[in-house]
């Protein structure tokens, strides 16, 4: 169950709106390193927790402070519409350079890279809606939430990572000093909620990886888990790295490299088209040698 506090979180303010500008916000909202992905990624994640109930705890906490950050932005896009346009028609292009941007023809001011998004007239009455800057409904495509609370903790640095690098770039985006004071804050929040989950991973202990950390390996080609693969036909290796010299980092091997690495494989045959299967009768010949059709 959920309650809710009439407050934001933190001030928005918007000192000079600005219609192209709500369009970049709604990335943020709507889009794959979005503030609706990671809450519905951490409440789904939450949902399904098993085991300590401390990492269910810190999940909701989490989950619930992002529908916060939703309302902030929201809050943001509408304030950023204030004098958009409410109607397109030509004869205002000429004088109004915001309806120049909408229309997204003629001569635009150097500083508009696109127009406002259409929906935000046609659609929402000048609001935020849960898409992404191009007007793309969310879809929930991006929500990871494997019941494996270390690989869980792993996407939840991914995406906040990715979050924090778009808040930075629309941070970079706007002069705006309202603007800038609200990104400065969730900017703070995705730093917080990086080192949040990699303490979690540490919480966990020492010996996470490989990942699930519960597989026998007895069962698994060991032989192959620890070498990396160098794939140009020619044979050159790959350049030297971390990733394949020394001990690897779950400290259960050593990385090793082949470079110009065989196939291992046979060239597939997949033998001839059923009958019943609606081929060609000419895909239904049998051809022992090849799998092309000749």
């Amino acid at each position: 169950m959920y309650y809710f506090d009439k407050r934001l979180q933190y001030p928005v303010a918007v000192e000079t709106p600005d219609p192209i500008f709500a369009r970049q916000l709604q990335q943020a909202i709507g889009g794959v390193e979005g503030e609706i992905r990671v809450c519905l990624q951490y409440f789904f994640q939450a949902w399904g927790a098993r085991g300590p109930a401390k990492y269910r705890d810190v999940l909701l906490n989490t989950a619930t402070e992002e529908i916060s950050h939703i309302e902030m932005l929201a809050t943001a896009v509408a304030l950023n519409l204030e004098n958009a346009p409410a109607t397109m028609q030509e004869t205002t292009l000429q004088a109004n350079p915001v309806v120049g941007a909408v229309m997204s023809g003629g001569e635009r001011p150097r500083h508009v890279i696109e127009g406002m998004l259409h929906r935000h007239i046609l659609s929402t009455g000048m609001a935020a809606f849960p898409a992404n800057a191009d007007g793309v409904p969310f879809d929930c495509s991006h929500i990871y939430a494997s019941g494996n609370l270390a690989a869980d903790m792993y996407c939840n640095v991914a995406a906040e990572s990715t979050g924090r690098t778009l808040a930075v770039r629309l941070y970079n985006a706007t002069a705006d000093r309202g603007m800038q004071d609200m990104l400065s804050y969730l900017i703070a929040r995705d730093t917080m909620h990086q080192q949040q989950w990699l303490a979690v991973i540490e919480d966990l202990g020492p010996d996470q990886l490989p990942i699930p950390n519960s597989f026998d390996r007895s069962k698994e080609a060991t032989e192959f888990a620890y070498m990396f693969m160098g794939t140009e036909r020619n044979g050159t290796p790959p350049e030297p790295g971390r990733y394949c010299e020394g001990g690897t980092p779950d400290g259960q091997g050593q990385f090793s490299m082949r470079p110009g690495f065989e196939p291992l494989g046979e060239v597939p045959n997949l033998g001839p088209a059923r009958p019943d299967s609606a081929a060609q009768r000419e895909q239904m010949s049998k051809s022992p040698t090849t799998n092309a059709l000749t």
